[in-house]
């Protein structure tokens, strides 16, 4: 009975030895190796799950890269995967690129794939171009007439720029700002309705795609549309200030004219006074004349009858006057 404990024990170590060894050393992924010829150490393997390195993720795109025949090593693989790279996308883009006959190294794939880029999508691209399409872009005419124009651009990915390079949103920047350019030269906006091509032609004729990440094929104008008559607009703009610095400046000329009216009004309310207080001062005249002898009792008298006179003369005309209006 002890001695079929004891080998009952001696088994169940036997199959946990051999469940941890199949657990951390991936011996079926070294077969799956050695069946598709690419030959890899078992320590190897083993020095990877040491390292944190999950053995799938490199020895299967090895797979892959040989099958394919191209020429990688396990260290440059794990080395990519270590500094964050995605290992299978890599070799995916060196297989289509050596499809495609495109000169890609493996070290510029890499980059690429560090730098944060899609090295497959960048080798897809240079293989079929894609079309970028810009929203409306609006530019005014030397007429003053707005002109709306939306463009398709076709660009192919540039491997050699693909790192450092600019990325779509400058291409559409560039583009916008050559067709505001073109559209703004124009003499009139019916000469870009009738000739497109021609925004299309000097945009591509400045060289849009340097320093950019791609090459730009072709520009083409998918649709033209006329906007607002911005000229037109700014005129009456114009105008209507215009108008307004003129009113502005009729009320302060009418401002000033008050007030002139006002200090007339006081100058002769002033000069009324003045009158009033010479008038006042002619009785004392005549009486300090009578005392000093200089005015006589009759000349006096005189005075007297001729403003009587006077007086009787201005009520006569003012009652003929008030006839003559019955």
């Amino acid at each position: 009975m002890p001695q079929e404990i004891f080998l009952l024990i001696i088994v169940g170590l036997f199959i946990i030895g051999f469940a941890v060894l199949f657990t951390f050393v991936p011996v079926m992924l070294w077969i799956s190796a050695l069946a598709a010829g690419v030959r890899v150490g078992i320590f190897t393997l083993v020095g990877m799950r040491l390292r944190r390195v999950i053995p799938a993720r490199v020895v299967n795109p090895l797979i892959k890269a040989v099958k394919a025949g191209l020429e990688l090593n396990i260290n440059q693989l794990e080395g990519h995967y270590l500094a964050g790279g995605n290992v299978d996308r890599v070799v995916n883009a060196l297989i289509a690129a050596q499809r495609a006959n495109i000169d890609l190294s493996f070290e510029r794939a890499a980059a690429i794939d560090l730098a944060g880029r899609d090295v497959l999508e960048a080798v897809q691209m240079s293989v079929n171009p894609k079309v970028i399409e810009t929203p409306f872009i609006a530019g005014v005419a030397m007429d003053g007439i707005e002109v709306k124009a939306k463009a398709r651009i076709t660009v192919r990915a540039n491997i050699d720029r693909l790192v450092g390079g600019a990325g779509e949103d400058t291409v559409i920047a560039r583009v916008g700002e050559g067709i505001v350019s073109t559209i703004g030269s124009a003499n009139s906006h019916k000469k870009v309705l009738e000739n497109p091509d021609l925004i299309s032609q000097t945009v591509l004729a400045k060289g849009l795609d340097a320093g950019t990440a791609f090459e730009i094929l072709s520009i083409d104008i998918a649709d033209i549309d006329i906007g607002k008559n911005i000229g037109a607009e700014l005129q009456t703009d114009q105008a209507e200030a215009d108008k307004k610095i003129a009113q502005a400046k009729a009320e302060e000329r009418r401002a000033m004219a008050v007030a002139t009216e006002q200090e007339m009004k006081a100058r002769v309310e002033e000069m009324r006074a003045k009158v009033v207080e010479s008038e006042a001062e002619v009785p004392l005249a005549m009486a300090e004349a009578l005392r000093s002898g200089k005015l006589g009792v009759m000349d006096y008298m005189n005075i007297q009858n001729i403003m009587a006179d006077t007086d009787m003369r201005d009520s006569i005309s003012k009652a003929t006057d008030d006839d003559k209006k019955k």
